[in-house]
């Protein structure tokens, strides 16, 4: 039994410096964002700063025209459609891709992870100067060609809004195509040929066979690509909102909406709110899939 004590205190020994890095580098930046919510910290207000209470928190949950409500909303809609956009293209790629003597397969597969293969950071401004450009993007040299004016793609809400979506899923979709891949290669190809005896079309294989059984394989990373899609930040900042490099749109992320009132306005203590929501959001939508894995 002493023998037991000595060894976990020595591991916690051990661990300590860890733990003392990890409450430096995660834990005390939380509090300290939360206690500068609670001010009125800005460039105004650097050393001066007051205790406001909550009405940071009022003003973006309560004051429709602070823009937080607003952003959350298109925050909310970017991550619906660019999930079911990934989960429809992702599935009907990986379906062509496991159709029985495709030839060159290989060769399709390493072409689908490409975008992987490149910074996302270099993907991103690839797409905005060689894509979307007014002047010189490919999209309008088209337009033009079949005798239309250049469109102005990033500077409208909603092309801005389609144009980020179309970069998104670009760089997310070799992730879940990858998965998809590796899970619909696990089911065993009896219950297609049993079916097939049956006179099951291709649909009803799909409905009965194909998704119940790759459902449970995906869903860890349906989780995560939700996750990464809801706190995204350099697709949309880097399109439409880069610092001197704006191109007119006002669609925003939570996060990029985060980054201009931090950054660019200079309101630190309504950006640290904006953040703790934020944290609070990400921390029960964990929590709820915790509980929901637990229970199965």
């Amino acid at each position: 039994m002493k023998k037991h004590k000595r060894d976990v205190i020595i591991s916690y020994g051990w661990s300590f410096p860890s733990l003392i890095l990890i409450a430096l580098m995660v834990v005390f930046p939380i509090f300290y964002t939360a206690y500068i919510s609670l001010t009125n910290m800005n460039v105004y207000h650097w050393f001066d700063f007051a205790v406001v209470g909550l009405d940071n928190y009022f003003r973006a949950l309560f004051v429709f025209d602070s823009g937080f409500l607003s952003a959350l909303f298109a925050t909310i809609v970017w991550t619906v459609v660019n999930m079911v956009l990934q989960l429809i293209i992702a599935f009907v790629l990986v379906s062509l891709l496991n159709i029985q003597k495709l030839k060159l397969r290989k060769i399709y597969k390493t072409l689908l992870m490409f975008p992987w293969a490149m910074p996302g950071y270099v993907s991103i401004l690839l797409w905005k100067t060689g894509m979307f450009n007014t002047q010189f993007g490919l999209l309008n040299q088209w337009m033009k060609k079949l005798g239309y004016e250049a469109v102005r793609w990033l500077s409208n809400d909603i092309s801005a809004f389609i144009c980020c979506t179309v970069v998104n899923l670009w760089l997310a979709l070799p992730f879940m195509i990858m998965i998809m891949d590796g899970a619909m290669q696990s089911i065993d190809r009896s219950y297609y040929e049993s079916a097939i005896l049956d006179g099951a079309d291709w649909l009803k294989r799909t409905r009965y066979i194909t998704i119940p059984a790759i459902a449970p394989i995906i869903s860890p990373a349906v989780v995560i690509t939700v996750f990464t899609t809801f706190k995204q930040f350099d697709v949309v900042y880097l399109l439409t909102q880069q610092a001197g490099a704006k191109t007119g749109s006002g669609f925003h992320t939570i996060l990029t909406y985060t980054y201009e009132n931090a950054f660019i306005t200079n309101n630190y203590g309504y950006s640290s709110a904006i953040s703790i929501i934020i944290f609070i959001l990400l921390l029960v939508l964990s929590a709820r899939y915790q509980m929901k894995e637990g229970d199965r």
